[in-house]
C-alpha cells in the first residue's frame, strides 16, 4: 500500500518525545506524496505540524489497533517496531498487573518489586503439561517447554536469564529450577530437588551483594546442570561459577556492601558457637563498612545466616566444617582490620606485635603469629643467583594484605562450590539434563569521561561504570559472546518455520559482532597483548595501552579517546564503552605472596590448609640435580602462570559449547524504574534494555520477513464477513482465503500462502483489521437506522395511548369526588344518631357493671370460706386413710416373711432328706445285684476289664496325691520363708530407731495440730469474708436481674430478627466444621494409603501381616462337662479375670489401705445386679425343669418302657456329680486357707509395721469387702457350673430316652436279637469309661490350676521381698532427713500413693466391668440354648417315625443365610470371590453379590463361635480387595470394589446387633443378626478401606476427565460461529507444540458432549455395579468440584478466554451440565453448586463493566469468586473487536476498592476472626468432606441365589 493510503485521516502514530521516549499522536489531515509537513493532534488535544522528508524526520510509525494492544506475544502485533513493544509492555505492565510478555522464543520479565501470589503449586500445576502457548506468559511456561522438549526430543535444554543488575534474574533462575523440583521430583526418598534449591541460600549468601541498584545482586556468573534420569525424574544437579568479583571483599562503593555471608556472621556473632570468632559489628571492620550503610531495609542477616546453615546442613555440610568455613570468613574481617605503620625511611613498614586483629587472624586460621607479622612487610625476591628479602612500603603492604583477602575468599567460595556439588552429585546414569544460566547483573552508568557519545542513552546488558576496569572488561567479552548465539539461534528458527511451510524465503540480514570478538579473543586481540604485557618483567598498563592503539587503530570496532592515553574504547554490540587501563596487568596476573601462601599451607587447621594445598601444581621430579656454585630458583606455580583472562576465555568457550549443544531458552529481565518502585514504569529504561537484551534485535529479524501468521480455519473464521457468500460455500478454506487475500491485497509479496499457516508482512493484518471494522460500522449504521425508526414509532403509539388513557381516568375521578361527598353527607347523620345512642348505653352499662361487680365479690368470699372448712376435714381424712394403710401393709409383709421362711426351711429339710436317700441310694450296689442276674460270665469280663481300669485309677489318684504332697511342701516352703522375711525385718530395726522415729513422728504430730490451728483460724475468717461476699453477691444480683430484663425487653425485637440468620449461620458453621473434619480425616487416610502404596511398590510380592484386631478371645480351659456339650460354655479365663482382679486389690497390702471405699460398694451393687440375674435365670430353668420331669413321668407311666438301667445311670450320674462336687470343694477350701493364712500374715505385717490406727481400720474395712466380693463371686462360679451341669445333664438324658426308645422298638420289630441285660451292661461300662476320662481331665485341671496358684505365690512373696527392701530403703533414707523435709518427703510419698492406687482401682474397676458384661452376655447364651433345648424336646416326642435316627444337629431346616466352608477352602474362596473376580462375570446377577457371599460366611463362623475363622477371613478379604485395586486400576474394577465394600460394611452394621442399625431391619433379618462376635474394629477398618477405594476412584476418573476439561469447556465451539479469533503470535508455531500432533486434539479433539458422555459411562458404571447413590453423587459432585478448579484455572491464567463470547459458551456449557445433572436426578448432589464459580465468570464476562452501578451489580453477584480472582478477570479481559469496550483501569481500582470493603466488613461481623489470604487459583487437588451413610439392604440373606457359574461348589448352604 502506497503512503497515501496509510497516512490518513484518524491514523494513529508513534512521533519521538524527549522525556517517554515515545509519543501517541493523530493525523488530522491526509498526507499527500511530497509534503514536508504531518499534520497531528496530540493525545491532550494540541495540534502539532511533524515535519517530514528526507532533509528532517522520516514517516511516524504507525499505530497497531486496540485489539492488538495487550497482546501476550509481541510478534502478534502488526506493526513491528519499537514504539509498538514498548507500549504494550507498557499497557500490560501497568494496567493489567502483567510482568511476562514473549517475544518469540524470548520470555521478557519485567521486575514488579512487589510479591505476586503466581508462583504457588497450584500455578506448576496449571502450567505443567501445558504447551506453551496455550496458557498466559510465565517463567513456568518456558520452563515446562524446556522439560518437555527434553522428553520429546532426547535433548539437553538450558535456560539463559539475563539482564541488568537488580532486574530479577536469581529470582527467575530460582522459580524455574523450583518447578523442575516439583515437576520433576526425585522418584525416591533422597530429597536431591530439596538439596538443589537449598544450593541458593549458600550462593547467595557467598556470591550476591548490595549494589546502588539491586540489594541482592549476584557478583558471579553461574550454570547450573539440572540432571535426570530415562524417567526425567532428578537425580542430581553440578554448578559452574564465572568470574567472581574479588575485588568487592576489599573495596566496596558508597551505599554498597560487600558479600552478605560477612554482615550475616556480625549479626550473628552472639551466639554461643560463634563467639569464638571474636567478632562485633560490622561497622568496627574496614572490609564491611566502606559503603557507609550495613542494612538493607526488610532483610534480617541473622535470619538468613540461619538459613544458610540450615542449607548447608540439608547439603551434607556438618556442623564442624561450618565453624571452620566461619572461622576462615572471620579471619579475612579481622585482616583487613590491620593496621600497617609506615617507618621514617617511607620504604618499610611494620605491623604492631601486640595488634588483636593480627592475633585473631593467626588464631582463627592456626598460623605462626611471627612469620605472618614479618611477611606482612616483606617480600622475597629469587634470582637466578641468590634470593632477597626486601621491604615493602605501607601501601605496598596494604596492597598485599588485600590481595591475600580476595585470595582466600576466593579459594573458600571454590571449596563450597565443590562441595555444593559433590552433595549434589549422583551416581546413577544422567540421561539428560537442563541448564539453568544465571549471567552477570550489570550497571549501566556510561562513562563520560573519555567523550563517549552523549546521545547514546543504550546500555545493553555489558557492564558499564564510570571507570570500567577488567571486571567489567571480562562481563561485556561474556555477553558478546552470548548475543552472538541468541541472534543465531533466532535467524535458526525463522529459517526452520519458513523451510516446514515450504514458502519462498530470502536471506534476512541481521547484526553479527564476531568482528568485535574477534577484536577481543583472536590473536593478538586485547586478550592475547594482555597476557604478552603481563610476561614482561617490567610491563606497565601504559605500554599494554599503546600496543592496543598502535596494533588496532584501524578496527572499525576499536577507538582511542580523544583526552586520554590510559583508556581505549570498544564499540560492543550496541554501545561505546570505554575502559580505564589502569589495574588491567595486576588483575589478570593475580599475584599473591608466595611466603604468605607458604604459611596458609603450614595452618594447624586443616580446612585452611587443604584450601591452599592444591596450589603448587608441578609435578615432583624424582632425580635430584645438584649444582654445588648456585642455588636452583624455586619454578613458578603453575596456577599463578595462568593469566585469570586466559581462565576466563577457556571456561567461557566450554560454556558456548555446552549452550550450542542444547536448545536454548532465553528468559530478558527487565527493570521498570531505579527507585524500586512497585509497577512504576520509566520508558527511558525500560527502552535502554530493550535495546540492550536483543529483545529489539527478535523483532527487526522477525519484522524482516513475515511476523504475523494466521492459521487457515483461524483466517477463516475472523475475516468471513469480508468475504462474499457465494465464496464461503466452497467446502477448501485455503482455496476461500487464497481468493479473498488476492481480492484485498494486490501487491502478491505481502502475503505467503503455506502448507498450514499463511504468513503476513507487517502491517497487512492491521490492514485487513481496518477494512473489517470498516464492514461493521457500514452494518452497525443501517442497523442504527432501522431500530432508531422503530423506536421512534413505538414511542408515539405510547404516547398516544397515554393521552387516552389520561382522558378516560380525569373523568372517572371527577364523577368519583361527587359520589364521595354525597356519601359523606348520609354518614354524617348516621354517626350522630349511633353516638347519642351510645353514649346512654354506655352509662347504663357502667351502673349495672358495679352492682354485678360487689354482688360477685361478697359471693365469692362466703363461698372460699366455706371451702377452706371441707378442705381441712378432707386433707384429715386422707392422712387417716395413709397411716391405716401403712400400718396393714407392715403387718401384712412381716406375716408374709415368716411364712416364707417357715416354708424355705420345710423345703430345706426335704431336700437335705432327698438328697441322704439319693446319696445311700447311689452307694449301695443291690441295682447293679439286679441287672448282673442271668449274666456272670459277662460280667466276669466285664469286671476284669473295669479292675484294670480302677488300678489305672488309683494309680492316677496317687499320682494326684504325690502332685498334693509336693504343692502342700512347696506352700509350707513359701509360707516359712515368709516368716524368715518378717523376722529379719523385725531383727532390722533397733529401738533406738524406733525411738527416734516416734519422737520425730510426735514433733510431726505437733505441727500437723499447729497446722490444724492455722488452718481452723483461716477457715473462720474465709467464712466471715464469704459472708460479706455473700451479700455483696446478692446485692449485685438483684441489680443485674434488673438490668437484665431491661436488656432482654430491648433485645427481643433483634433477637426476633436475627433468630433466622444466627441458625442459617450456625448450620453453616457446623457443617463447614463437619467438612473440615472430615476432610482431615480424608487426608490422613490419604497419606495412609500414599505410604502404604510406597511399602507396597518397594514389597511387591510380600504379603501384608495379618490384622491384630478384632474380637481377641483368650483360650478358655474346658471343664470335663464341656466336653460332652454341643453349646458353648463360659471360658473359665473369662469369669476367672474377677478373681485375678480381686487378687490385685489384695497383693496391695497395707500400705494402700486408703483407698476410696466407694468403688467397692459400686461392686458389691454391680455383684447383687448379677445375683438378681442369677435368680432369675435359676427360676425359668427350674420352671423348664419341673416341665420336664412332669412330661417324664407321665411318659414312664403312659410307655411303661422304663428299664432298670436309667434308674442306674441316674444314680451313677449323681454320684459322680457329688464326688466331683466334694473333691473340688476340698480343693478349693484347701487353696483359700492357704491364701487365707498368707493374707492374715500381711495383715500381720501391716499391723506391725503401720503406725496409724486409720491405715489398720481401712485396711480391715478392704479385707473384709473384698473377701465378701470373692465369695459373692464364688458362688457365682459354683451356680454357673450347676447351670451347665443341669443343662448337660438334661441332654444325656434326653439322649438316653431316645436310645431307650429305639431299643425297645426294635425289640418289638425283631424279636430276640439280643437281650436287654447285655445292652445294659454295654452302656455301664460305657459310661464308666466316661468318668474315667472325666476324671482324667478333672486331674489334669487341678493339677494346671495348683500350679498357677503356686506361681502366683511366688509371685506375691517376690512382691512383698521387693516391697520389704524399698521400705527398708525408705526408712534408712528418712533417718537421715531434716524435719521438714521429712514432713515434705511423707506429703510426696502420700501423694504419689494415692495416685497410683486412683490408676489401679480405674483399672480395676474397668476390668470388672468387662468381667460383667460377658457374663451377662453368657448367661444370655445359656438360657437361649435352654430353650431351644425345651423346644428340641418338645418336638421331638411329636416324632412318631421309630425307624429314624433323631438328632439335633441333622434336623432338616430352613436357609438360614449361612454358608459353610472348610479352612482350607478359604483360600479358593477368597481366589474365586475376589482376586479372580472380573465385574462383568457378574451381569444379570444381584448387585454386590461378592459382598452378601462373603458376609453369609462370617455370620456361619460367629454362628459356630470360631473367632479364628472369623478374623482370618475378613484379614484375607480386605487384603485381597487391595492387591487386586493395586493391580487393576481402571474405573471398573474400582467401582465395583467400592460398592462391594461399602456394602459388606453395610452388611456388618445392618446384622450387628445394634440397635441403632437395626431400625429398617425385618424380624427375619434381625433373626440373623450375628450372635457372638462384636466387629466394630472391622467396620472401622472397612470404613477406611472404602475410603481409600474411593479417593482412588476419584483419581482415576479425575485423571480420565482431565486433558478434556479445558477443551470442552472453554476451546469447543458448542455454539458455533461465536467466538472471535485474534492473533496468536510466534507461540503457536510448531516448535511449541507437539510434533506429533497430540496437542492438537485439545483444540478440537474433545467436546463438550464428549465430556458428558464420560460422566454418563462413569454414572452407568457405579448404578450398574450397585454403588449406594449417596456415594455416587458424592463422586459427581467431586468431578463438577475437578471440572471448575481446571476451568477457573485456565481462565485466570490465560487471556485469549477472557471475553464476552467466551463467557456465552461457557455459560451454555455450564447449562448442558446442569442439565444432564437434571436427567439423571443427579441435581439434588449439590453437583451443581460446584459449578458456582465458573457460572459467575462466565456472568462477569457478559456482564457490563463500565459505571458505578456496573461495579456494585458485580460485587453483588460473584459471591463465589475472590477479589483477587475478580480483578484478575477484569485485568484479563479483552475485547474481540473494535466494538467492545476495555475494561478502565479507574473501574478495576473501584471494584478493588469495593470488594476490600467488603471483605472488611465481613471481618467485622465475625468477630475480628484473621482469615487466611485469598488464594488467586483453585486447588485441583483438593478432595471434598466424604459422608459414607448408612444403606440398609432390603434383600434377605435366605433369598440369595449363588451362580453356578462362580464354582462355589464347597460352600454349604445352613
Amino acid at each position: 500500500m502506497s503512503v497515501n493510503e496509510l497516512y490518513t485521516t484518524y491514523t494513529r502514530v508513534w512521533i519521538p518525545h524527549e522525556e517517554n521516549i515515545w509519543q501517541a499522536a493523530e493525523i488530522t489531515r491526509d498526507f499527500k506524496q511530497g509534503e514536508s509537513v504531518l499534520h497531528l493532534s496530540l493525545e491532550d488535544g494540541t495540534p502539532l505540524e511533524y515535519p517530514v522528508g528526507p532533509s528532517s524526520n522520516a514517516m511516524p510509525f504507525l499505530r497497531n489497533p486496540d485489539i492488538l494492544v495487550g497482546e501476550n506475544d509481541l510478534t502478534a502485533l502488526s506493526y513491528l517496531h519499537e514504539p509498538a513493544v514498548l507500549h504494550n509492555l507498557r499497557v500490560r505492565f501497568l494496567e493489567s498487573n502483567h510482568i511476562y510478555t514473549y517475544c518469540g522464543i524470548v520470555l521478557v520479565a519485567i521486575n514488579p518489586y512487589e510479591e505476586l501470589q503466581i508462583y504457588g503449586e497450584e500455578v506448576i500445576n496449571a502450567y505443567s503439561g501445558r504447551n506453551m502457548g496455550d496458557m498466559d506468559p510465565h517463567i513456568f511456561a518456558v520452563a515446562e517447554e524446556a522439560y518437555k522438549q527434553m522428553a520429546r526430543d532426547e535433548r539437553n535444554q538450558s535456560i539463559i536469564v539475563s539482564g541488568e543488575s537488580g532486574a530479577g534474574k536469581t529470582v527467575s533462575a530460582k522459580y524455574a529450577m523450583r518447578f523442575f523440583a516439583t515437576v520433576g521430583g526425585a522418584a525416591n526418598d533422597t530429597n536431591v530437588e530439596e538439596k538443589v534449591l537449598a544450593s541458593n541460600p549458600i550462593m547467595e549468601a557467598i556470591g550476591n551483594a548490595k549494589t546502588t541498584r539491586n540489594d541482592n545482586s549476584s557478583r558471579f556468573g553461574k550454570y547450573i546442570e539440572i540432571g535426570f534420569n530415562r524417567s526425567y525424574h532428578i537425580i542430581g544437579a553440578n554448578m559452574r561459577t564465572y568470574l567472581l568479583e574479588k575485588s568487592r571483599v576489599v573495596f566496596q562503593a558508597e551505599d554498597e556492601r560487600n558479600y552478605h555471608i560477612f554482615y550475616q556472621l556480625c549479626a550473628s556473632a552472639s551466639l554461643p558457637e560463634l563467639r569464638d570468632l571474636s567478632l562485633t559489628s560490622a561497622e568496627d571492620f574496614v572490609y564491611t563498612s566502606m559503603g557507609e550503610n550495613i542494612f538493607i531495609d526488610g532483610v534480617s542477616d541473622a535470619d538468613d545466616l540461619d538459613r544458610t546453615r540450615q542449607a548447608f546442613r540439608l547439603l551434607g555440610i556438618k556442623d564442624a566444617s561450618q565453624n571452620a568455613i566461619f572461622k576462615v570468613l572471620a579471619a579475612v574481617l579481622h585482616l583487613g582490620n590491620i593496621e600497617i605503620y609506615a617507618d621514617r625511611d617511607g620504604e618499610s613498614c611494620h605491623v604492631s606485635s601486640d595488634d588483636v586483629h593480627l592475633a585473631h587472624f593467626c588464631r582463627l586460621l592456626g598460623l605462626e603469629h611471627p612469620q605472618m607479622e614479618h611477611w606482612l612487610c616483606h617480600r622475597k625476591l629469587v634470582t637466578a643467583s641468590e634470593t632477597y628479602v626486601k621491604n615493602m612500603s605501607a601501601k605496598q603492604a596494604g596492597n598485599a594484605r588485600d590481595a591475600l583477602a580476595k585470595h582466600i575468599y576466593a579459594r573458600m567460595f571454590d571449596w563450597i562450590v565443590s562441595h555444593i556439588n559433590l552433595a549434589l552429585h549422583t551416581t546413577s546414569k544422567q540421561h539428560s539434563f537442563i541448564g539453568v544460566l544465571d549471567i552477570y547483573g550489570y550497571c549501566p552508568h556510561l562513562s563520560c569521561s573519555h567523550q563517549v557519545p552523549a546521545d547514546n542513552r543504550v546500555a545493553r546488558r555489558f557492564e558499564t561504570f564510570e571507570i570500567n576496569s577488567f571486571e567489567q572488561f571480562c562481563i561485556n567479552y561474556a555477553n558478546e559472546k552470548l548475543q552472538q548465539q541468541f541472534n543465531s539461534h533466532v535467524f535458526k528458527l525463522e529459517q526452520e518455520e519458513y523451510m516446514k511451510e515450504q514458502i519462498p524465503w530470502t536471506l534476512i540480514d541481521f547484526h553479527d559482532n564476531q568482528p568485535c570478538i574477534d577484536l577481543i579473543e583472536a590473536r593478538l586481540g586485547v586478550l592475547d597483548l594482555l597476557d604478552e604485557e603481563c610476561k614482561v618483567p617490567k610491563g606497565t598498563d601504559q605500554n599494554w595501552a599503546q600496543k592496543l592503539y598502535r596494533q588496532h587503530a584501524s578496527s572499525p570496532h576499536f577507538q582511542k579517546p580523544r583526552m586520554s592515553n590510559s583508556a581505549f574504547i570498544i564499540v560492543h554490540f550496541a554501545d561505546k564503552v570505554a575502559y580505564e587501563c589502569a589495574g588491567f596487568l595486576e588483575k589478570n596476573r593475580d599475584t599473591v605472596n608466595d611466603e604468605q601462601i607458604n604459611i596458609l599451607k603450614a595452618s594447624k587447621l586443616q580446612l585452611v590448609a587443604d584450601l591452599f594445598s592444591g596450589e603448587d601444581g608441578a609435578p615432583k621430579s624424582a632425580r635430584v640435580n645438584v649444582r654445588p656454585a648456585k642455588s636452583a630458583p624455586k619454578p613458578p606455580n603453575k596456577e599463578h602462570r595462568k593469566s585469570v583472562g586466559l581462565q576466563f576465555r577457556s571456561s567461557l568457550h566450554l560454556l558456548m559449547e555446552t549452550l550450542n549443544a542444547t536448545t536454548p531458552h532465553y528468559v530478558r529481565c527487565i527493570k521498570p524504574n531505579d527507585v524500586k518502585e512497585a509497577f512504576s514504569f520509566d520508558s527511558g529504561r525500560a527502552v535502554q534494555q530493550l535495546r540492550a537484551c536483543g529483545v529489539l534485535e527478535t523483532i527487526r529479524i522477525s519484522a524482516a520477513g513475515y511476523p504475523s501468521r494466521w492459521t487457515y480455519n483461524d483466517f477463516f473464521s475472523r475475516y468471513r464477513v469480508l468475504m462474499r457468500k457465494s465464496d464461503m460455500s466452497c467446502p477448501d478454506k485455503k482455496l476461500v482465503c487464497q481468493k479473498l487475500l488476492e481480492t484485498l491485497i494486490k501487491e502478491g509479496d505481502m502475503f505467503q500462502l503455506g502448507k498450514s499457516k499463511i504468513f503476513f508482512r507487517a502491517g497487512q493484518v492491521a490492514y485487513l483489521e481496518k477494512l473489517r471494522a470498516d464492514k461493521f460500522r457500514a452494518a452497525c449504521i443501517t442497523v442504527q437506522k432501522t431500530v432508531r425508526g422503530w423506536l421512534q414509532k413505538v414511542r408515539y403509539q405510547k404516547i398516544r395511548k397515554s393521552v387516552i388513557l389520561l382522558q378516560r381516568y380525569g373523568r372517572g375521578y371527577l364523577a368519583r369526588r361527587y359520589a364521595e361527598y354525597l356519601r359523606l353527607t348520609r354518614a354524617a347523620v348516621v354517626c350522630q344518631k349511633n353516638y347519642r345512642m351510645a353514649r346512654e348505653r354506655r352509662a347504663f352499662l357502667n351502673v349495672r357493671w358495679a352492682t354485678v361487680t360487689i354482688q360477685a365479690y361478697a359471693r365469692g368470699m362466703f363461698t372460699r370460706r366455706i371451702y377452706q372448712e371441707f378442705l381441712l376435714h378432707h386433707k384429715a381424712l386422707i392422712i387417716q386413710k395413709c397411716v391405716r394403710g401403712w400400718l396393714q401393709r407392715l403387718k401384712y409383709q412381716r406375716m408374709w416373711r415368716a411364712a416364707v421362711v417357715l416354708q424355705c426351711a420345710y423345703r430345706r429339710t426335704l431336700a437335705l432328706r432327698h438328697f441322704k436317700t439319693l446319696k445311700t441310694e447311689a452307694r449301695s450296689t443291690k441295682g447293679l445285684k439286679k441287672l448282673n442276674t442271668g449274666m456272670e460270665n459277662k460280667i466276669v469280663q466285664l469286671q476284669r476289664k473295669m479292675d484294670d481300669q480302677g488300678k489305672e485309677y488309683r494309680e492316677q489318684n496317687e499320682q494326684l496325691l504325690r502332685a498334693n504332697t509336693t504343692l502342700g511342701t512347696e506352700l509350707s516352703r513359701v509360707q516359712q520363708e515368709l516368716q524368715h522375711l518378717q523376722q529379719a525385718r523385725s531383727q532390722q530395726g533397733s529401738a533406738t530407731q524406733l525411738t527416734a522415729m516416734r519422737a520425730e513422728l510426735e514433733a510431726l504430730g505437733v505441727q500437723l495440730d499447729e497446722a490444724q490451728a492455722q488452718k481452723s483460724q483461716m477457715e473462720e475468717q474465709h467464712r466471715s469474708e464469704k459472708l460479706v461476699l455473700t451479700q455483696r453477691v446478692a446485692e449485685l444480683e438483684k441489680e443485674n436481674a434488673l438490668l437484665k430484663s431491661q436488656k432482654e425487653e430491648l433485645n427481643q425485637k433483634i433477637k426476633q430478627q436475627s433468630s433466622r440468620a444466627q441458625e442459617d449461620v450456625g448450620s453453616a458453621l457446623l457443617r463447614a466444621e463437619m467438612d473440615a473434619e472430615r476432610r482431615r480425616y480424608q487426608n490422613l487416610l490419604k497419606e495412609y494409603s500414599r505410604l502404604e502404596q510406597r511399602y507396597d511398590n518397594l514389597k511387591e510380592e510380600v504379603s501384608l501381616g495379618k490384622f491384630q484386631m478384632g474380637h481377641h478371645r483368650t483360650s478358655s480351659n474346658q471343664s470335663s462337662l464341656e466336653s460332652d456339650s454341643n453349646y458353648t460354655s463360659i471360658s473359665t479365663s473369662e469369669a476367672g479375670d474377677a478373681d485375678d482382679a480381686l487378687q490385685l486389690v489384695e497383693e496391695m497390702g497395707a500400705d494402700k489401705a486408703a483407698m476410696d471405699i466407694s468403688i467397692f460398694i459400686k461392686l458389691q451393687k454391680r455383684v447383687r445386679d448379677l445375683e438378681q440375674e442369677r435368680k432369675r435365670l435359676q427360676a425359668s430353668l427350674d420352671k423348664i425343669d419341673e416341665a420336664a420331669r412332669n412330661k417324664n413321668c407321665e411318659e414312664e407311666t403312659a410307655k411303661r418302657l422304663k428299664s432298670a438301667a436309667d434308674a442306674e445311670q441316674e444314680a451313677a450320674d449323681l454320684a459322680y456329680n457329688s464326688l466331683k462336687r466334694q473333691e473340688l470343694e476340698w480343693e478349693n477350701q484347701q487353696l483359700k486357707n492357704d491364701l487365707n493364712e498368707l493374707r492374715r500374715s500381711v495383715g500381720e505385717r501391716a499391723a506391725d509395721t503401720d503406725a496409724s490406727k486409720q491405715l489398720r481400720d481401712g485396711y480391715d474395712i478392704l479385707m473384709s469387702q473384698l473377701k465378701a466380693a470373692t465369695e459373692e463371686l464364688d458362688a457365682r462360679k459354683e451356680e454357673v457350673v450347676i447351670l451347665r451341669t443341669q443343662i448337660v445333664s438334661a441332654a444325656q438324658q434326653h439322649d438316653h430316652n431316645k436310645h431307650a426308645q429305639e431299643n425297645e422298638s426294635a425289640d418289638e420289630v425283631d424279636m430276640g436279637t439280643l437281650p436287654s441285660d447285655k445292652d445294659q451292661a454295654l452302656m455301664v461300662y460305657q459310661q464308666v469309661c466316661q468318668s474315667k476320662k472325666l476324671l482324667e481331665c478333672e486331674l489334669q485341671s487341678q493339677a494346671r490350676q495348683h500350679g498357677e496358684e503356686v506361681e502366683a505365690l511366688r509371685a506375691e512373696v517376690e512382691t512383698l521381698k521387693e516391697d520389704v527392701e524399698k521400705k527398708q530403703e525408705a526408712l534408712n533414707y528418712t533417718t537421715s532427713l531434716s524435719p521438714e523435709a521429712l514432713l515434705e518427703y511423707s506429703v510426696q510419698l502420700e501423694i504419689t500413693r494415692l495416685t497410683n492406687d486412683n490408676l489401679d482401682l480405674k483399672e480395676l474397676v474397668e476390668k470388672l466391668e468387662k468381667n460383667e458384661r460377658k457374663l451377662k452376655k453368657q448367661l444370655r447364651i445359656y438360657m437361649k440354648k435352654v430353650q431351644e433345648l425345651e423346644v428340641s424336646h418338645s418336638s421331638s416326642r411329636t416324632r412318631s417315625d421309630l425307624g429314624r435316627h433323631v438328632t439335633l444337629q441333622r434336623k432338616e431346616k430352613d436357609f438360614e443365610g449361612m454358608l459353610e466352608y472348610d479352612q482350607e477352602d478359604e483360600v479358593m474362596l477368597i481366589k474365586t470371590l475376589i482376586t479372580d473376580m472380573r465385574p462383568g462375570m457378574l451381569s444379570g446377577t444381584v448387585p454386590c453379590l461378592p459382598a452378601y457371599i462373603l458376609f453369609m460366611c462370617v455370620r456361619h463362623a460367629d454362628y459356630v463361635n470360631d473367632d479364628r475363622k472369623v478374623e482370618s477371613l475378613l484379614t484375607a478379604t480386605i487384603n485381597a480387595i487391595k492387591r487386586v485395586l493395586k493391580r487393576n486400576e481402571d474405573f471398573e474394577t474400582t467401582s465395583f470394589w467400592l460398592a462391594n465394600t461399602s456394602r459388606l460394611l453395610h452388611c456388618l452394621k445392618q446384622y450387628s446387633g445394634d440397635e441403632a442399625f437395626m431400625v429398617q431391619n425385618t424380624s427375619k433379618q434381625n433373626e440373623h443378626c450375628l450372635k457372638n462376635f462384636d466387629l466394630a474394629e472391622y467396620r472401622q477398618v472397612l470404613s477406611d478401606l472404602s475410603i481409600q477405594i474411593y479417593q482412588q476412584l476419584i483419581r482415576i476418573a479425575e485423571a480420565t476427565i482431565q486433558p478434556m476439561i479445558v477443551s470442552a469447556m472453554l476451546e469447543s465451539e458448542s455454539i458455533p460461529s461465536l467466538a472471535g479469533v485474534k492473533p496468536a503470535g510466534y507461540r503457536n508455531r510448531s516448535s511449541s507444540v507437539d510434533k506429533d500432533g497430540s496437542a492438537g486434539n485439545a483444540a478440537g479433539g474433545y467436546t463438550l458432549q464428549a465430556l458428558i458422555r464420560q460422566l454418563g459411562l462413569f454414572d452407568g458404571v457405579m448404578r450398574d455395579h450397585g454403588l449406594d447413590p449417596e456415594i455416587a453423587g458424592q463422586v459427581v459432585r467431586q468431578l463438577f468440584h475437578c471440572v471448575n478448579a481446571i476451568t477457573l484455572n485456565n481462565i485466570l491464567l490465560r487471556k485469549d478466554v477472557c471475553s464476552w463470547s467466551t463467557g456465552m459458551q461457557l455459560r451454555y456449557n455450564t447449562s448442558q451440565m446442569e442439565e444432564w445433572l437434571r436427567a439423571n436426578k443427579l441435581y439434588q448432589t449439590g453437583a451443581a453448586q460446584a459449578l458456582c464459580p465458573i457460572i459467575q465468570v462466565a456472568q462477569l464476562l457478559q456482564v457490563k463493566k463500565k459505571t458505578s452501578q456496573d461495579a456494585d451489580a458485580i460485587c453483588s453477584l460473584c459471591t463465589a469468586l475472590n477479589s483477587q480472582q475478580i480483578v484478575k478477570i477484569l485485568n484479563l479481559y479483552t475485547p474481540l473487536n473494535e466494538f467492545e469496550e476495555r475494561v478502565t483501569v479507574s473501574f478495576i481500582r473501584n471494584i478493588q476498592k469495593q470488594l476490600q470493603e467488603c471483605e472488611a466488613a465481613g471481618a467485622t461481623q465475625e468477630g475480628g476472626v484473621a482469615k487466611e489470604a485469598p488464594q488467586l487459583l483453585v486447588d485441583t487437588k483438593q478432595t471434598l468432606p466424604l459422608l459414607f451413610p448408612y444403606a440398609p439392604s432390603s434383600l434377605g440373606l435366605e433369598t440369595l441365589h449363588i451362580p453356578a457359574s462362580l464354582g462355589l461348589h464347597f460352600l454349604v448352604r445352613v
